[in-house]
């Protein structure tokens, strides 16, 4: 099994709905996003797939959060924009990106430099 590993990051504000305390009120955060793909095998050209275009995929999807208030986004129209939601929300845009045989292996949040959350399967 082969993974390719990628960080990137966005800005964005949220706040938590139903929330006793300060995460209530708007806020924002610099988030880090760090994406684990995998496939069993690597192309002709002994890749799992060619880091440019991970990126790609990765940073079109990502662009639609960067700058933006969450909650206002229909992804977080019935559930909270936390960051366990947000990197499920992620892991699943990015599953219908990716060349046959690349897989999502797994999607980490961080909202700080010690918060993080991770979705898989």
């Amino acid at each position: 099994m082969f993974e390719l590993i990628i960080e990137t990051d966005f800005a964005a504000a949220h706040n938590l709905r139903e929330y006793k305390g300060q995460c209530e009120r708007l806020h924002g955060h610099n988030w880090k996003v760090q994406v684990i793909l995998r496939s069993e095998k690597l192309d002709k050209s002994g890749m799992v797939m060619d880091f440019r275009d991970a990126k790609r995929i990765i940073g079109e999807i990502m662009n639609r959060f960067d700058h933006v208030y969450l909650n206002e986004l229909a992804d977080f129209a019935e559930v909270n924009p936390t960051t366990e939601n947000l990197s499920k929300i992620l892991y699943g845009e990015l599953r219908h990106g990716l060349p046959n045989g690349v897989k999502v292996e797994k999607v980490t949040t961080w909202e700080s430099d010690r918060c993080g959350a991770s979705y898989f399967e």
